[in-house]
């Protein structure tokens, strides 16, 4: 792959006006070989492999930056789901596992460590049970560690008694977290990919090598500016003007990303093409919609404004590379979005909003504070109706629900850090609870039968 002059002072413009960065590296490693039946060797095999690889991961990282003056965000691990490596061992394995899965990274210098969850969409094991159950004190112990479940999938349908589970399971996480802040590092999904380099969902699936180096770009201050520039254009052109802009963003990151796997004697895994804002001003995917004629997010016109840009960076992104996987979609979190914030408080922004704005984009419900008296069951409702888009339309959707404890609709919180700030989201005031806790397993829809 050769870089032109050109691309390589147009990444320059990009990183220093525009917020350019590499979102996230993120290695992914396998723990099977890690396993042993006495906790203790086991544990010491886990730290190991995590604080050998995390400390090369940051320091290749760490010369990348240099060498390209291109800032790497994160530096991350994501390890085989926790639920397979403790099939055979005790029940306080799970819990072992995340302290020193979190001790591993603090030591290394790795920002999050994900994986500790299970994939429950048609059933559940002793063992996913057990990490379901483990999730409160693992979160509230730990605090890199990033937890997943994967509920729900197409060919599979929901597991709804996984999903009644979570309600409660959420709350009890808020209640043992500042502002409810652990549950920002849970997500429940619908469809998760196995190579996700993002956080909270991000682990490293049963399909993957032993080792495999995934990139998470960015870039939704670059994409805004060039739409800030083309303001008179019809959409036909400006569609390819994103187009175009993502093809160098998606360049410049698999730069990055295939050097690094080469670096580290990997094999290079994707190039996830996600646009991620961040709390910066200017790096905001709800700023790109607002600047391509939405007065705020959320009115209307603002589902199609998002439909389009997504497909443009996906376009973009896949005649770019031939590695494009992970999420690859828009990101829309509420608190990380300096504009998605301001429209919550001016109520042009709801969550049935935001639910049909996901039916375009990935990932989902993310980072949204709610009510801290919000009953369980309509948390489960919540992620029900979130995750029933992702089956139905065969795409990954996920959720991330804070309840916050002691505040109501309108209230602000203050997360602190990469996680924002926003203000309490209303949520709809009648009850799902006779629908809720019927159980069961919802069917795969008729469009899952493909083969």
């Amino acid at each position: 792959m050769e870089y032109s002059l050109e691309e390589v002072m147009e990444t320059i413009n990009m990183t220093l006006y525009h917020n350019f960065d590499i979102r996230t590296v993120t290695l992914g490693v396998n723990l099977k070989d890690c396993i042993d039946s006495d906790l203790s060797v086991f544990k010491s095999n886990v730290y190991k492999r995590i604080a050998d690889c995390g400390k090369t991961l940051v320091s290749e990282a760490g010369k990348l930056e240099d060498k390209y003056g291109i800032p790497i965000i994160n530096k991350r691990i994501s390890v085989t789901p926790v639920s397979l490596i403790v099939e055979s061992s005790s029940s306080s394995a799970p819990l072992e596992i995340a302290k020193t899965l979190d001790r591993a990274a603090r030591d290394a210098g790795i920002d999050f460590i994900g994986g500790y969850g299970a994939l429950v969409q048609k059933g559940m094991t002793k063992a996913d049970a057990r990490i379901i159950d483990s999730l409160p004190e693992a979160l509230s112990c730990t605090e890199r560690v990033c937890a997943f479940l994967n509920v729900a999938s197409t060919p599979s349908g929901m597991n709804m008694d996984a999903v009644v589970r979570l309600g409660g399971i959420i709350k009890e996480i808020s209640d043992r977290t500042e502002n409810g802040v652990g549950c920002a590092r849970f997500v429940a999904f619908s469809n998760a990919p196995e190579d996700n380099p993002f956080m909270a969902g991000a682990f490293h699936g049963v399909g993957e090598p032993d080792f495999s180096l995934n990139i998470g770009i960015s870039g939704p201050g670059v994409v805004r500016s060039v739409v800030e520039k083309n303001r008179e254009c019809d959409l036909t052109a400006l569609s390819e003007i994103i187009k175009r802009t993502a093809f160098k963003i998606t360049r410049a990151g698999e730069l990055i990303g295939r050097e690094l796997a080469v670096n580290l004697g990997v094999p290079f895994g994707i190039v996830d093409i996600s646009l991620a804002s961040t709390t910066k001003v200017g790096d905001s995917v709800a700023g790109i919609v607002e600047m391509m004629g939405i007065e705020r997010m959320g009115a209307p016109g603002s589902t199609a404004a998002l439909a389009l840009l997504i497909d443009a960076v996906k376009k973009g992104g896949a005649m770019a590379s031939g590695n494009v996987g992970g999420l690859s979609g828009t990101f829309i979190p509420v608190s990380e979005d300096s504009c998605m914030n301001d429209a919550v408080k001016c109520r042009a922004l709801s969550i049935e909003k935001l639910e049909a704005l996901t039916a375009v984009c990935s990932v989902g419900l993310d980072m949204i504070a709610i009510p801290g008296d919000t009953p369980a069951e309509t948390i489960s409702a919540i992620i029900a109706d979130e995750l029933s888009i992702g089956v139905v339309n065969g795409k990954t959707t996920g959720v991330r629900l804070i309840p916050v404890p002691g505040k109501k609709a309108g209230d602000y919180v203050n997360f602190g850090g990469l996680l924002g700030e926003t203000y309490v989201m209303e949520v709809n005031r009648f009850s799902p609870r006779d629908f809720i806790l019927r159980g069961g397993r919802m069917p795969s829809p008729i469009t899952s039968m493909r083969n």
